[in-house]
């Protein structure tokens, strides 16, 4: 059977000159458009834009197929260079010259400091979005000659927390410094530095971003996500963030929160986690608990 696909409505308006219907059905074996409900042809003859072969499978597809991935930040040159795989010729012997791509160590730094990034970021199984946001950033540092003097360990470190920051994906600085090669106070001092160099702007973290990640990490079901978010936006409301760290009011209100739904969920587990102290989660719940109403904690206190 010929391949056939129906005009989408993205496509150009058209409808039966018959019947004034607008399902109308592409049929490349027969290069025709004809109307699915009278059946009247409408256009012959018409161009087939696709590839001239035929592939079973993705692995034939891939093979088949003449052009590249999309483009893409998070490789070097793109993903626009064409590969050749010249080696894998039999009886073919090209100079030594010809057959390995030697790079300036300025560009080997560079894929060096896109590895990095995309490493840290496949830790945290970061999506693809804040890969190439890291990426954009780490090309417009360095095309500002920004990079120049700093390790590239604190400088892809320092961007992938801002690209976190901006998608509303907030990673704690010693989440960080866990997967990365350097120190936090490094990480801070260079993140600072970018932010005020490049201009960039960072909206202040939410507890209530951190929540679910927490929550799911502590094997909390949702009614106790959904209360813990509720008291942190509490928290927001009544201005018991302003000074203070928003992750350590998003541990409290996850402590707070299991409490009241019956689970078990002591303060160290909440600190190993969110990696704040137990005596910060300490005085959070104590202020929480004083300041927001809370109908369900009152039993508790």
């Amino acid at each position: 059977m010929g391949k056939m696909s129906k005009i989408e409505d993205g496509d150009k308006k058209r409808c039966c000159p018959e019947c004034g219907s607008i399902n109308l059905v592409i049929n490349y074996a027969k290069a025709e458009i004809y109307c699915a409900d009278c059946g009247m042809v409408i256009a012959e003859n018409i161009v087939d834009l696709g590839p001239e072969w035929r592939a079973f499978d993705s692995e034939q597809k891939s093979k088949r197929a003449r052009t590249g991935a999309s483009m893409t930040y998070r490789i070097h040159d793109k993903g626009l260079s064409t590969p050749t795989a010249v080696n894998k010729i039999p009886g073919l012997h090209l100079p030594r010259a010809w057959q390995v791509h030697t790079t300036n160590a300025k560009e080997r730094t560079f894929i060096f400091a896109l590895t990095e990034i995309d490493r840290m970021a496949s830790a945290f199984r970061l999506p693809m979005n804040i890969r190439e946001a890291a990426s954009m950033l780490y090309r417009k540092a360095m095309k500002k000659r920004l990079i120049n003097g700093r390790s590239v360990e604190s400088i892809t470190s320092a961007l992938l927390y801002i690209s976190c920051r901006q998608y509303n994906v907030p990673r704690t600085l010693e989440e960080i410094t866990k997967v990365s090669k350097v120190g936090q106070k490094e990480i801070s001092r260079v993140y600072r530095y970018f932010l005020r160099e490049m201009n960039l702007k960072v909206a202040p973290a939410s507890p209530v971003d951190f929540v679910p990640r927490f929550c799911s990490l502590l094997n909390l079901g949702s009614e106790i996500r959904s209360k813990a978010e509720e008291i942190a936006k509490k928290a927001k409301e009544a201005e018991l963030t302003n000074g203070r760290g928003p992750i350590g009011i998003a541990a409290a209100a996850i402590y707070i929160a299991a409490m009241i739904s019956g689970k078990h969920c002591t303060q160290n587990e909440v600190s190993d986690v969110a990696g704040v102290s137990v005596a910060t989660i300490g005085a959070r719940y104590k202020e929480l608990s004083e300041e927001l109403v809370i109908e369900e904690l009152n039993i508790f206190l």
